[in-house]
């Protein structure tokens, strides 16, 4: 018989469902993505630390694991919330089932929850935390345990997720020497980033500039990552100190610690942008990309400010989504350009990237040895 599991958010909603992996108690902040494909990416994104997923697509679990599709070395969500879990995975590059993965990994699954539902729930009374049981069965003790709970507020997400030593990544013997900041990166910006031939160096989050700047990098990669970018004001003063050492690129935490660094404020959307269809205008052409998105924060940046200005909009609700400033010679977005299953519209932004490294040592007359 399978394990009865409870929902229960702040505002008292109740779902029940049943476990398919794992068991015990967790708190997080609930949310939702509206994908269709990549739950495997999803589950692994460090992004997603701290949170508890659902999926609005109905079978998760079709497609299985398979190690060449992780964007980190582990599950990075606390909980995860399903209609349906496909139990047998139909897909021959599958090395194992998702509940195998999950129950490897202690991640509580629970199944039979009418996501669309909460979804629509969480779109009309904004993201809020939750907490999933099998041991409790009283939705009010829950709910008190969860109001109590403080330690959802007081994680330090960054941290849990960047790794604590550098490393290299697929270290190539030339081309453009570019420092990654570890605030939760993704590994497909790290392929990205080889496949143009990039040596790549990932550095632990709290690396100061001085320590960048020692190492000589042609271009600075500041990472997607978890949490509310206010809680890193540390490490704001080393952004800022890296302007105009190096051309720059942030995505999405990067992104909003460039706007930090920048003079900008970032504020709490009502229930975030996540999913893989989401209608990006680039101000510059006037294009249209449909992009993957997963982040709860944003940058407020309505004209020009002291250089900065924006360049990218969200077409659903006019929300930023990048900016520029040449001056200091960086550019972010908020959204995934590496996207892995997709779409893949917003790759060329790392092409961008390399013709800024491109343009910086041409008028130095030559890339660092």
């Amino acid at each position: 018989m399978a394990l009865r599991a409870l929902l229960v958010l702040e505002d008292g909603f109740t779902m029940k469902g049943e476990c398919f992996s794992g068991e015990g108690e967790v708190y997080g902040e609930v949310v939702f993505n509206t994908s269709m494909t990549g739950y495997q990416e999803m589950i692994t994104d460090p992004s997603y630390r701290g949170q508890i997923l659902a999926f609005t697509y109905p079978v998760i679990g079709s497609c299985g694991i398979t190690e060449y599709d992780m964007e980190s070395d582990s599950p990075q969500v606390e909980g995860l919330l399903v209609k349906e879990h496909c139990r047998r995975p139909r897909n021959q590059r599958a090395q194992d089932s998702l509940s195998n993965y999950l129950e490897n990994n202690q991640i509580l699954g629970v199944e039979g929850i009418d996501t669309r539902s909460l979804t629509l729930h969480l779109r009309r009374a904004g993201t809020m935390k939750g907490v999933i049981s099998t041991i409790e069965k009283d939705p009010e003790v829950l709910r008190q345990k969860l109001i109590a709970n403080r330690e959802i507020d007081t994680r330090d997400l960054v941290g849990e997720v960047s790794n604590p030593q550098s490393f290299s990544w697929a270290y190539p013997e030339s081309g453009f020497h570019v420092v990654v900041y570890d605030y939760g990166v993704k590994f497909n910006i790290l392929r990205h980033l080889t496949l143009r031939g990039c040596r790549v160096t990932v550095v632990p989050y709290r690396t100061t500039a001085a320590e960048v700047v020692s190492l000589k990098p042609e271009g600075v990669v500041l990472s997607n990552g978890p949490g509310d970018p206010a809680d890193q004001k540390s490490l704001v003063p080393e952004v800022r100190a890296l302007f105009g050492k190096a051309p720059l690129f942030g995505i999405c935490l990067g992104h909003q610690l460039l706007g930090l660094a920048a003079g900008l404020q970032t504020y709490k959307l009502t229930f975030g942008h996540r999913g893989g269809n989401h209608p990006i205008k680039d101000l510059s052409t006037g294009k249209v990309h449909i992009t993957s998105q997963n982040h709860g924060y944003c940058v407020l940046l309505e004209k020009e400010y002291e250089g900065t200005v924006p360049t990218h909009i969200n077409l659903n609700d006019n929300t930023l989504e990048g900016m520029e400033n040449r001056d200091q010679n960086w550019f972010s977005v908020q959204y995934h350009p590496e996207a892995s299953p997709g779409p893949h519209d917003s790759t060329y932004l790392f092409d961008k990237f390399i013709s800024l490294m491109e343009e910086k040592a041409g008028r130095e007359g030559g890339k660092n040895a």
